[in-house]
């Protein structure tokens, strides 16, 4: 059961602070330009306050008929003023933009370490609101809190000096009003905001699950007469959605009032000053001046002030985010990597491995034997661990304890990538790509020839299908190859496969979704073209016409042997 400090993976619970920092460090190869957006913000913000200073003291002084401020000085610095601030936010924002792309990336990284079963616990609608959304707000991070945080910091001391050299009482009544406005009330709605912007990322998660699952399952929700009961499922969510959207709106009404109420006391505090009353006395020519940069140092504070209450949805969406690589198993390993051996033996010796820590064992000792060559089956029912033992094989997950050999080779030693060269993966859901079968096909060896591609469709079958194609190899596939009936694209997948001329064939299930005819002649392809290699069959039962030197039959975490 998931605790306050934990994932729904039973992971230790990252703060929104840890979260941030992470998010942060993950940026570190565009810090360079994230700081001269900062520096551009800053010298942008100091002429945007001269300029507003100096055009109220150039007022002021045309009435009392003195030449205090140039036109000259107003013209270079509100040129100077425009340039800067467009500079900074193209600057700013493209370095913002390749910051998402290096955290999409990451994320996407991240999400791969463990995908050998697909997404295992995760939810697609779940992890499209985390890339899109989750992210997407993050950009808020850098423009809405770190940028006007930065102006802020130098606008106080700028405006206490101004202030303080007319009135001392003036300039610290005034510094106050403005760290209230720039500090105290968007930290105040950020904390308040916390929980509300946790509930709006997961109701927004939800609203997508729904709505994907409504698309993804519309023929069978038309065949079963649900569309009403399915759709008000989505309106719930949409409803729930929207009331929280609400209420976070309502906070940022309460912090943009409270903000400009200290405004507004910044405002009459100068005012009274210019009047002389309280003995804050000053010069009239002096308040305007003052007057002016009150205003626009105050409007400068409104930017934190609104991005307070995103604070809190940052934070949660920055937690949403990491948590990925939190829980995602760690198959790195501190010894020394090598290539993988020529020799193609398996070997499991008592091989403890569960997907998370508040998970049951999905094996406990399970021990196998693999020669080079041969062809095995590992049975039993779903759910007993057959697709993980694709994703031990494949470096996809680590065990907790035992040990998994190549060739006599630890594969916690050998790299990752020299370890898949060797192992080609056939899965129950294998994709097909929205793109051309040539395209699909290149995905596990991108330097095949025109020849290999061909050769690689005649060994599963299916090369004289795509030969009636209209466009052959650059024939479009439609999404999840939804322009080939099963068998064909179940063909393509394993043409893939084979183009990457690995020794060792892993099948998962490879022929889930064929009727009984189809799958037997699938079966009976994969007889003839894996010949010399070493096949490791998982499937739930056999169909008597597979090849095999011996079977395995998983239960209980461990395998027993049976008869071939």
């Amino acid at each position: 059961m998931k605790t306050s400090d934990q994932t729904e993976d039973g992971t230790p619970a990252l703060t929104d602070r840890q979260a941030i920092l992470r998010i942060l460090g993950l940026w570190h190869r565009q810090a360079p330009r994230l700081l001269i957006g900062v520096m551009l913000a800053l010298i942008a913000l100091c002429l945007g306050l001269v300029l507003m200073q100096a055009s109220g003291l150039r007022l002021a002084s045309s009435v009392l008929g003195e030449v205090v401020i140039t036109t000259a000085l107003l013209r270079w610095v509100g040129g100077g003023r425009v340039i800067l601030r467009y500079a900074e936010r193209l600057f700013a924002h493209d370095a913002m933009f390749r910051a998402l792309a290096d955290l999409r990336v990451w994320f996407f990284h991240s999400l791969a370490q463990g995908a050998a079963a697909g997404l295992g616990f995760r939810r697609a609608g779940d992890m499209l609101s985390r890339l899109v959304s989750d992210i997407g707000t993050l950009d808020g991070l850098y423009l809405r809190i770190l940028v006007p945080f930065a102006c802020a910091c130098l606008t106080l001391p700028i405006l206490v000096i101004q202030l303080g050299r007319q009135s001392v009482v003036l300039g610290a009544l005034v510094g106050v009003l403005f760290a209230c406005s720039a500090f105290l009330v968007p930290y105040l709605i950020a904390q308040s905001g916390q929980a509300e912007g946790e509930r709006l990322g997961k109701n927004l998660a939800a609203l997508r699950i729904g709505v994907l699952d409504l698309v993804g399952g519309l023929r069978e929700i038309r065949a079963f007469g649900a569309e009403g009961r399915i759709l008000s499922h989505v309106q719930a969510d949409d409803a729930t959605l929207l009331a929280g959207q609400m209420r976070l709106a309502r906070r940022s009404a309460y912090a943009n009032a409270s903000a400009f109420l200290c405004g507004q006391a910044a405002i009459f505090l100068v005012l009274l000053a210019a009047a002389g009353a309280f003995s804050l006395h000053i010069s009239a020519l002096a308040a305007v001046g003052i007057l002016f940069l009150t205003v626009a140092s105050f409007e400068s504070a409104g930017a934190l002030t609104r991005a307070g209450l995103q604070a809190g949805v940052m934070g949660a969406a920055a937690r949403r985010v990491v948590e990925v690589a939190v829980s995602t198993p760690d198959t790195t390993q501190p010894e020394a990597q090598t290539d993988a051996p020529e020799d193609t033996h398996i070997h499991l010796e008592g091989v403890k491995f569960r997907w998370a820590p508040n998970r049951p064992l999905v094996f406990d000792g399970l021990t196998l034997d693999i020669p080079a060559g041969t062809r095995v089956a590992i049975l039993g029912p779903s759910g007993v661990g057959k697709s993980s033992l694709a994703a031990l094989l494949l470096k996809a997950a680590a065990p907790e304890a035992g040990s998994i050999t190549l060739g006599g080779e630890e594969i916690s030693h050998i790299k990752a990538d020299s370890l898949r060269r060797r192992m080609a993966w056939l899965s129950q859901a294998t994709h097909l790509f929205d793109d051309s079968i040539r395209a699909n096909l290149l995905l596990g060896r991108p330097d095949a020839t025109e020849d290999d591609l061909w050769k690689a469709l005649e060994e599963a079958a299916v090369a004289d299908v795509v030969k009636t194609l209209p466009d052959g190899l650059d024939t479009w596939l439609g999404e999840g190859g939804i322009k080939l009936s099963g068998g064909q694209g179940r063909r393509i997948a394993l043409a893939r496969t084979l183009l990457t001329q690995a020794p060792i064939l892993i099948l998962d299930e490879p022929a889930t979704g064929l009727d009984a005819q189809t799958e037997q002649e699938f079966l009976r392809t994969l007889n003839t073209v894996t010949k010399g290699r070493t096949v490791i069959l998982i499937a739930h039962r056999l169909t008597g016409v597979e090849s095999l030197d011996r079977i395995w039959r998983l239960s209980g975490g461990v395998a027993t042997a049976a008869a071939a």
